[in-house]
């Protein structure tokens, strides 16, 4: 008996839910405005008459099937009659005014630990290498290093802080810096489900790295103008690589304390905020590598060097942290008339 209410059910109301799929195809291959007057009239009126016949269906426990149709045709119809369509213009707007610098804030305490793991892995780096420099090739690969290490003079190191980027292979260590340390960023992120593990060591080898840098810089009484070479694009690409650690954390961290969700489904949700936060530390490398291409080549006084780059830190701290209007947000709307039938 429940077999033929069901096909009596469906055949009574099956033309209009038909007429309703074949207007939301419309929408969806072309956009709202390919319907005619009479087509945009009838569109929330064939809503209403399919949430209708989903809440008898629910209610007189009809086949699964029937359902399931009608579940996923009235969330259909609901995002184009009520729920807010952007275009990629404004999303992307939504996206600098609000998404990313609230990534930035939700994550604020896994970025502090980050820094903290960042500067502990430079100064043991450094300590390392003043103490014995053998330690120097530990941490600078020989490749990245292309001969700046203790056996360089310090002319010759001098040199290749201020020249430009058609001598003594200056260019090819700087894309070589900058390429190890987006790599570095990105496996601090993507590495974060291991329990965070990876990406704690990937902070303090890279802060190990960098304070072999000033090891050997400073032996040679460099260590000022090491500062300013690197901060004219490092305060970018550095603070970039504390983002990618503190995403790569907030991760690990969800998977280690999933709390009452699984950790599959804690990782996933920790996930969201730190993707985000990831598409901003891609534009930030980006962003770098313009500053390392053209500022570092153009700009050779040292206080300038220092001025820019601290300025670029802060312009970075102050768009991701001051507070702003919420209207910025362009949040999903959700649909209690669609989940309650």
């Amino acid at each position: 008996m429940k077999v033929v209410d069901s096909r009596s059910f469906r055949l009574a109301r099956e033309e209009e839910w038909r007429r309703l799929d074949d207007l939301l195809q419309v929408c969806e291959k072309r956009s709202p405005r390919s319907l005619s007057d009479e087509d945009l009239m009838a569109l929330p009126i064939l809503y209403r008459g399919a949430l209708s016949s989903l809440s008898v269906a629910r209610e007189t426990s009809l086949d699964l099937e029937v359902v399931t149709y009608l579940e996923g045709l009235c969330a259909r119809a609901y995002f184009f009659i009520y729920g807010v369509r952007t275009s990629p213009g404004r999303r992307l707007l939504a996206f600098f005014r609000h998404d990313w610098p609230a990534a930035a804030t939700a994550l604020w305490r896994e970025t502090l630990v980050s820094f903290l793991l960042l500067v502990v892995g430079t100064i043991a780096g450094y300590l390392l290498v003043v103490n014995d420099p053998s330690w120097y090739g530990a941490f600078v690969p020989t490749e990245l290093a292309g001969g700046r290490d203790y056996n360089a003079s310090a002319s010759s190191l001098r040199q290749g802080l201020y020249e430009g980027s058609t001598r003594d292979g200056l260019a090819i260590f700087a894309a070589l810096l900058f390429t190890h340390n987006s790599q570095v960023a990105i496996f601090c992120f993507a590495l974060g489900f291991a329990f965070g593990v990876p990406t704690l060591m990937l902070l303090l080898y890279h802060g190990g790295m960098l304070g072999a840098f000033f090891a050997l810089y400073g032996a040679h009484g460099l260590s000022w103008e090491l500062g300013g070479w690197l901060i004219i694009h490092g305060s970018t690409e550095l603070y970039a690589i504390v983002l990618a650690g503190a995403a790569g954390l907030r991760i690990g961290w969800s998977v280690v304390f999933p709390g009452s969700s699984t950790r599959m489904a804690a990782a996933a949700e920790s996930g969201k905020t730190a993707a985000t936060l990831m598409v901003g530390v891609v534009i930030m490398l980006i962003m770098a590598g313009v500053l390392e291409g053209f500022g570092r080549q153009l700009v050779k006084v040292d206080w300038v060097r220092y001025a820019i780059g601290g300025g670029m830190l802060l312009l970075w701290l102050a768009y991701h942290y001051l507070p702003r209007r919420e209207r910025f947000a362009l949040r999903p709307s959700t649909s209690p008339a669609v989940a309650n039938g």
